[in-house]
C-alpha cells in the first residue's frame, strides 16, 4: 500500500482535528503532534438514524444530531439527498443538538454533513450516511404544472394542479415548500393557494423579458400526513418574449400598445356600454382565437332584445373565460374613438384588429382603466392574479400568512362570449 505524506504546520500546543475523520491530534511531551494518541472526536456525535447496516431510518421521525460530550458544539448540519434536495433545520444556541424542520423523503440514500468545535474552537467534522424505508401509504399526492412549455408574456402566472384536497395550513406548507420555481434572471415571487387543489405563482413584479423559468417538485416520497405522500411530477420550462402591455382607455377611447417600455401603437376603440362596462383592471391573454360566434344568449341577453347579437367576430383575443375580448368590430367603427357602445369587449376596426391579434401574445398584459365596469377578479376568471398587491399576495401562501381559498379557477372556466 502506498503512503502518502502530509505536512502538517503546528502553531502552538492546541488541539487539531481533521476534516472527515473528525479525529483530534494533542501535542505530545516531545513536541511531536503526529506522535501524539488521536482525539475521536467523532465519538461525541450521536444521531437518532440506523447505525447498523441494512436498517433504514423511519422517514415519519424528525432526524437528531447531538454533542454528547458537553465539551464542544455543533456548528453547521448539512442533509441532503442522492437528488439533491436538502433537508431544513435548527440549531440550538449553545450548539448542542440539531435537528431537522422538514420532513424526510421516504425510500431514499441522505447524506449528513457535521460541523463540530471543540471547547478550544479547533474544528472538526462528521459524515454520516443512511437511507429512510419505503412509505407505508400508497396514497400520492401529484401536482401538474401550468402552462405548456413555450414563450409566454411577462405577465403570465404559474399554476400547480394538485389532484387531491389539501386543507391543512402544516401540510399546505409541506406541499409549498417542495415546489420551487426558479427564473434566470432571478426575481422574488410566491406562491398563492386559490384552493385546496391549486396555487398559483407570480413575481413581486412582472418577469423580466427574455427570462428562463424552470419549474419542478421536490415532493416525490415526502410524507404529507399519515395517509398521503408525494408522487412524481413533470418538470415545466418556459420562457418570456418581449414586455408588452396593453392599456385601453374606456374614458378616452384609446388602446395604447408597449413593447419593452416604448409606445409602438395607439388604437381608437370601444368598450362596454352603461349596463355591460368593461371590468377595471389587469387581465393576462388567455388565448387568440381567428374567429368565434359571438351571441348574446350566452352572456345572460334574452334573444330578441334589443341587445341580442348574432355575429361571426374575427381577430378575437380573449383576455376572461367569461368571454371578454379585445377583437374586430366593424360595426362600431363610427363610434370607436368616441363612444363606448359594446357589451363588454373591446373593439376595434378589423385592419386595427388584424395588428393586434399578430403582435400580442398568451402571457401579455392587457390593463383597463377609467371604465365604470366592476374590477377585475383575483381569480377564477382568467389571470387577474396581478389585482392583488404583493403585500396582500403574500398572505396567500401557507409559508408567510393566512391563505383564502376561493373556489377553484377551473369552476368558473365559462364560455360565454361578449361583444
Amino acid at each position: 500500500m502506498n503512503h502518502t505524506a502530509r505536512t502538517r504546520t503546528v502553531v502552538s500546543c492546541t488541539l487539531l482535528v481533521t476534516a472527515l475523520g473528525a479525529g483530534v491530534t494533542a501535542c505530545g511531551s516531545d513536541g511531536n503532534p503526529l506522535s501524539a494518541r488521536p482525539y475521536d472526536a467523532a465519538g461525541q456525535i450521536s444521531f437518532n438514524g440506523p447505525t447498523d447496516a441494512g436498517k433504514r431510518a423511519d422517514p415519519d421521525k424528525p432526524l437528531e444530531v447531538t454533542e454528547k460530550s458537553g465539551d464542544g458544539r455543533i456548528t453547521d448540519v448539512t442533509a441532503q439527498d442522492s437528488t439533491g434536495r436538502y433537508v431544513a433545520g435548527e440549531l440550538a444556541a449553545d450548539g448542542s443538538r440539531w435537528h431537522s424542520t422538514s420532513p424526510l423523503a421516504a425510500n431514499a440514500h441522505y447524506t449528513v454533513t457535521v460541523s463540530i468545535e471543540d471547547e478550544d474552537g479547533a474544528p472538526g467534522r462528521k459524515v454520516l450516511a443512511f437511507d429512510t424505508s419505503k412509505p407505508t401509504s400508497k396514497k400520492r399526492l401529484n401536482v401538474t404544472f401550468g402552462p405548456d412549455k413555450g414563450t409566454y408574456g411577462v405577465g403570465q402566472p404559474i399554476t400547480a394542479q394538485l389532484d387531491q384536497e389539501i386543507k391543512d395550513k402544516a401540510q399546505r406548507a409541506i406541499v409549498e415548500r417542495a415546489l420551487r420555481v426558479d427564473s434566470v434572471p432571478a426575481v422574488p415571487g410566491s406562491w398563492y393557494w386559490v384552493s385546496g387543489k391549486e396555487l398559483h405563482y407570480r413575481p413581486r413584479e412582472y418577469w423580466p423579458a427574455h427570462a428562463t423559468i424552470q419549474v419542478h417538485s421536490n415532493l416525490d416520497g415526502v410524507r404529507i400526513s399519515d395517509r398521503l405522500w408525494g408522487g412524481k411530477s413533470k418538470a415545466l420550462k418556459i420562457t418570456t418574449g418581449d414586455r408588452v402591455e396593453v392599456i385601453t382607455d374606456a374614458g378616452t377611447h384609446q388602446l395604447t400598445y408597449y413593447k419593452n417600455g416604448a409606445q409602438v401603437e395607439q388604437i381608437p376603440v370601444t368598450t362596454g356600454k352603461p349596463g355591460f362596462e368593461t371590468r377595471n383592471g389587469v387581465k393576462v391573454v388567455l388565448e387568440k382565437q381567428y374567429f368565434v360566434r359571438m351571441r348574446g344568449s350566452t352572456v345572460g341577453i334574452a334573444e330578441g332584445s334589443s341587445d341580442s347579437y348574432d355575429l361571426p367576430v374575427y381577430y378575437a383575443t380573449r383576455v376572461t373565460w367569461s368571454g371578454e375580448y379585445v377583437h374586430a368590430a366593424p360595426w362600431s367603427v363610427g363610434s370607436q374613438g368616441y363612444a363606448n357602445v359594446s357589451h363588454g369587449c373591446t373593439g376595434m376596426s378589423t385592419s386595427n384588429a388584424e395588428w393586434f391579434f399578430d403582435n400580442i401574445h398568451e402571457g401579455d398584459v392587457v390593463k383597463v382603466v377609467n371604465s365604470g365596469g366592476d374590477p377585475m377578479e383575483p381569480f377564477g376568471n382568467g389571470f387577474g392574479d396581478w389585482n392583488l398587491d404583493w403585500k396582500k399576495w403574500r398572505t396567500g401562501s401557507a409559508l408567510t400568512g393566512t391563505t383564502d381559498t376561493p373556489s377553484s379557477a377551473d369552476a368558473a372556466r365559462l364560455q360565454p362570449t361578449a361583444v
